[in-house]
């Protein structure tokens, strides 16, 4: 990554600690924000001027890192934490909490005994995570397993034994619910066999990370934990586990282009708004990334619905609820998840970062031919229908069904395929012919009876989301209860559906709020002044 990054055209890149912003009062009267961020100060006093700052702070701000009772600053194991620009932040006016995470130790993988876990071997063959890919580099026997092995009775007695000497634990600081600590699990989930994944850093590297095992106990008491887990009994400690407690902002202070409230021109990215790091921090970063570059265009933001990404979903969630733990993007977060798959993201998303200009044109390209091809294949599909008899004899299908069926339908069986359905009925050949094609075929089919439920509710959904509450609107001047004013005012949604998903707002005040809007708007549209 650094090669590409370095290498990028048009890129400047430093390296220094960021201790300061370069804020002014904004003369703006359609901005939100009373003020303007215009840059950041270096710690030696350099200014860097950018008409857009995104700040992705991970967990810098004020961090400080937990051994058992050792406590120091860092950002993390090696890196100073960033105290100047928290107090920055908190003089800016932003709401300020704290947030805890760990980290497991790594170990020398010559010094585990693999022999004693169970293998568990890469996907034959891998399935490439772009479309533009028909495969990826690396060879399917040049993968690297991993592998699952599990703990024992005697790693629960030594973190109950030596709870004493866990400050990161014993802490008030919420930590990850949903990649909890071993010694959270003991805590809540006592006398269990915990699973320990040993998953190998590099193709060129003897380093494992034991997926599983985060801990902070001090780094004696890690040693002998470690070796009380199958496969790791001689197992040597490369580099210990630790906790790690620091900053973030509400991100309800967000506008859902992740822009800030209080500050014009300045964006928040990753852990700064209180999610965990890695997969959730890279989608901010690209919509964080796409609206500074259209902010500077004067372009309008771009922003990702719940109906139609996971980066909508997580978005909406932080911008209307908050946190109170650091935020994990599950699929069982989105009411629509039948539709987000894997399988057609090209088709929800591509056309959007196109739009924007972050898609390439062969990828887009890739995508309208896709589309095309799959819309022509359903309709061919459903074109072809026979009786229920006649589709058995033909393809073998078990179905308790009189009434005449589509051969799309027939895709909704388990056991009838694209490539079954063409060695019956010559005419959906050329479909079988596009491997991809034929998959995705499948999957439609598989969906299709309860689809229409789904894209039913969406429908309700956008009335809502479509129906934009006004940046300006003083909601302190609504008649609402004084709770409900302070969150909306606090939120600042974007929309009624935003507005309904923030924690406590009710049926009954949703409506309310509905109803004084559009008043609000027609009297405006109309020259009235309330």
């Amino acid at each position: 990554m650094q090669e590409e990054i370095l290498n990028t055209k048009n890129l400047t890149v430093k390296a220094a600690p960021v201790e300061d912003f370069i804020i002014e009062e904004s003369r703006s009267t359609s901005s939100k924000a009373n003020r303007i961020c215009k840059g950041v100060v270096t710690e030696d006093g350099t200014s860097i001027f950018g008409k857009t700052i995104i700040l992705t702070t991970g967990t810098f701000l004020r961090g400080e890192i937990h051994i058992g009772l050792d406590s120091r600053p860092a950002g993390r194991l090696g890196d100073q934490p960033s105290f100047g620009l928290a107090k920055t932040l908190e003089d800016a006016g932003f709401q300020v909490g704290r947030l805890k995470t760990g980290t497991p130790p790594r170990l020398d993988g010559r010094s585990v005994n693999f022999r004693k876990t169970q293998r568990h071997n890469a996907d034959n063959p891998p399935m490439p995570f772009s479309f533009i890919n028909g495969q990826v580099d690396i060879k399917p026997e040049e993968q690297i397993p991993c592998y699952l092995t599990h703990t024992t009775p005697t790693v629960d007695r030594i973190v109950l034994d030596n709870m004493h000497l866990n400050r990161h634990v014993m802490e008030e600081v919420s930590g990850p619910r949903y990649c909890p600590s071993i010694e959270s699990k003991v805590l809540k989930f006592p006398l269990r066999k915990n699973q320990v994944w040993l998953e190998p850093e590099g193709l060129n590297s003897h380093a494992i990370y034991p997926q599983g095992l985060s801990c902070t106990l001090p780094e004696y008491l890690q040693r002998d934990l470690i070796r009380q887990v199958v496969g790791l009994e001689n197992a040597e400690i490369v580099k210990p586990g630790y906790g790690v407690e620091y900053d973030y902002m509400d991100p309800r202070q967000l506008q859902t282009s992740l822009e800030t409230n209080l500050v014009s021109n300045l964006f928040f990215a990753g852990q700064i708004n209180g999610t965990t790091g890695y997969e959730e921090a890279a989608a901010q970063g690209i919509i964080a990334g796409i609206n500074a570059v259209l902010k500077v265009q004067e372009r309008p933001p771009f922003t990702v619905s719940r109906t139609d990404g996971y980066v909508g979903v997580m978005i909406d969630d932080l911008t209307t609820q908050g946190v109170t733990e650091p935020y994990r993007m599950f699929t069982s977060r989105a009411e629509f998840r039948m539709k987000l798959r894997p399988d057609n993201a090209d088709q929800r998303l591509t056309t959007k970062g196109y739009s924007v200009g972050c898609v390439s044109e062969a990828r887009y390209q890739r995508a309208v031919t896709m589309a095309t091809n799959l819309n022509a294949g359903i309709d061919l599909l459903k074109s072809v229908v026979m009786s229920a008899v006649k589709w058995k004899n033909k393809v073998d299908v078990h179905t308790s069904k009189n009434e005449n069926i589509s051969a799309f339908e027939l895709l909704n069986y388990r056991d009838v395929t694209v490539h079954k359905l063409a060695s019956a009925c010559p005419e959906f050949r050329n479909l079988a012919e596009d491997e991809e094609l034929a998959r995705r075929l499948k999957i439609e089919g598989h969906y299709a009876p309860v689809m229409w439920k789904v894209e039913k509710d969406i429908q309700e959904v956008k009335k809502d989301e479509n129906f934009i509450l006004p940046g300006d609107l003083d909601y302190s001047s609504l008649n609402l209860s004084q709770e409900i004013k302070e969150k909306l005012s606090l939120v600042r949604p974007s929309s009624i559906g935003a507005a309904s998903r923030i924690q406590g707002m009710t049926p009954a005040a949703l409506l309310l709020l509905l109803y004084q809007v559009k008043k609000r708007v027609k009297q405006s549209e109309h020259g009235v002044t309330s």
